[in-house]
């Protein structure tokens, strides 16, 4: 298959516009990745409908269950009417469900009129389901056997049916009213005696989750298994409803991860790169605002000691890097509570364990940053008792940066709000009102020793 770092990848797609006889370009674009051929169509949109009326339809569906959401609908508003009518019915149900709630009335109307009444009745079922649930990501078309059924049975039933179904990385077994009873790895199938049982091979505790499960969840249960897919049940009966696949949670997996790093810099996980100026105008004023009430609140602890500031002045140098340090530290431990909260990996049972360890790394960075800055303070302004104040604060602050970073995400998510939203804006107001305080506080106190 070609790679896109062929330097001959465009010469070879844009013979295709020369090219008339059918087979020849089905042998073409099969050496050719789906994404690669995105990737190419990004930079010459121009070319994007004649090319894309020259490609099989099969090679469409490829490309659209490839596509980011918003090609995909871009990809079907460019075809022609009757390649439609051979191209929307064979795209899975998942990528339908992601395409429909992305398009406005007017493109689905457009893609329910090439489905027909069953499939249109199993799409609208799937889009009831919340979007970031199981039941939202998942697909349904997916195989599965009898218990009954020999190895020869099945690859056979296999050959016949796999064409128009999901990747079966594995093989799930139900009775005859749709129950999950059990799951056999295709590789079982394909090296085990012919006349073997599916239920002698099989295996019955199946690890499932539940239609209406979060997302992150179901992605955790990916990473902690390895699975390349799990089955979506109905937990009142253990019905089997649909399956997701490894790609479908990578997908999952980059949307979250996204979503956190934006949230915590008080961005819209809408906004993209190459966006419209004002929607992020719109979206960062928000944060902003908040962000500048908060400052505020720091600056009034700063006004409290004017007196201080104004007789001593070399105070005002130091500000900054104590407010910094606090700000860093509590980053870092916010970075490692949020991404625990998120992975499941922060419990109950851990959690004195977790604070413990926080509050030692905290007061050993302390102590090494504060004695770094002591001595460096020393150099500065040759006044001992300057250097242990601002060491002495230094240590202080990165304490407290370390119990709102553990604290405050851990509150927000029994408060059902997430984490990576507001963290950062409570912790660093937090981090900047104690470590003000701190050092002008001791800077008052013995204020007779600096001057």
């Amino acid at each position: 298959m070609i790679s896109i770092y062929n330097k001959n990848i465009e010469e070879i797609i844009f013979s295709l516009l020369k090219e008339t006889d059918k087979e020849k370009i089905r042998e073409i674009v099969e050496e050719i990745h789906p994404v690669d051929f995105l990737e190419f169509l990004e930079n010459y949109e121009e070319e994007f409908y004649n090319i894309i009326e020259k490609l099989p339809d099969d090679y469409i569906v490829e490309l659209i269950n490839e596509a980011e959401i918003e090609d995909k609908l871009d990809i079907i508003n460019k075809i022609s009417e009757d390649r439609k009518n051979n191209v929307i019915p064979d795209i899975s149900s998942d990528e339908l469900v992601d395409m429909l709630e992305e398009a406005d009335e007017e493109q689905k109307q457009d893609i329910f009129e090439y489905l027909d009444e069953e499939d249109k009745d199993e799409i609208k079922e799937l889009l009831e389901y919340p979007s970031d649930t199981a039941g939202g990501i998942m697909a349904t078309e997916f195989l599965t056997v009898k218990e009954d059924m020999t190895m020869d049975e099945t690859i056979a039933y296999l050959r016949k049916m796999a064409p128009d179904y999901q990747t079966p990385y594995y093989v799930y077994v139900v009775d005859d009213d749709n129950i999950l009873k059990g799951v056999v790895q295709l590789r079982q199938i394909l090296t085990c005696n012919s006349d073997t049982k599916i239920k002698d091979e099989m295996i019955t505790s199946v690890i499932s989750v539940d239609v209406n499960t979060d997302q992150e969840e179901v992605a955790v249960l990916f990473e902690k298994y390895g699975f390349a897919s799990m089955p979506v049940v109905d937990e009142k009966n253990n019905e089997i409803l649909g399956i997701i696949t490894f790609d479908d949670i990578m997908n999952v997996i980059t949307e979250e991860h996204t979503e956190d790093m934006y949230h915590m810099a008080g961005l819209d996980t809408e906004e993209e790169l190459t966006g419209d100026i004002l929607t992020s105008v719109k979206s960062r004023s928000m944060w902003l605002t908040i962000n500048l009430f908060t400052a505020m609140l720091a600056s009034s602890v700063v006004g409290f000691f004017e007196g201080t500031i104004s007789q001593i002045v070399a105070l005002a140098t130091f500000m900054p890097i104590v407010a910094g340090m606090g700000g860093n530290a509590a980053t870092q431990t916010l970075t490692i509570m949020i991404r625990g909260i998120a992975m499941g990996e922060l419990n109950y049972e851990n959690e004195k364990d977790v604070l413990k360890k926080e509050l030692c790394v905290a007061i050993m960075d302390g102590l090494i940053i504060g004695a770094l800055i002591g001595v460096i303070t020393y150099i500065r302004v040759r006044n001992i008792a300057f250097g242990v104040i601002i060491s002495c604060a230094l240590l202080f602050n990165i304490l407290i940066s370390a119990i709102g970073g553990f604290f405050v995400p851990i509150t927000l998510k029994k408060f059902n709000i997430d984490p990576a939203v507001a963290s950062s804006v409570f912790v660093t107001t937090m981090t900047d009102m104690a470590g003000f305080g701190c050092f002008l506080g001791l800077a008052t106190i013995f204020m007779k020793y600096l001057t």
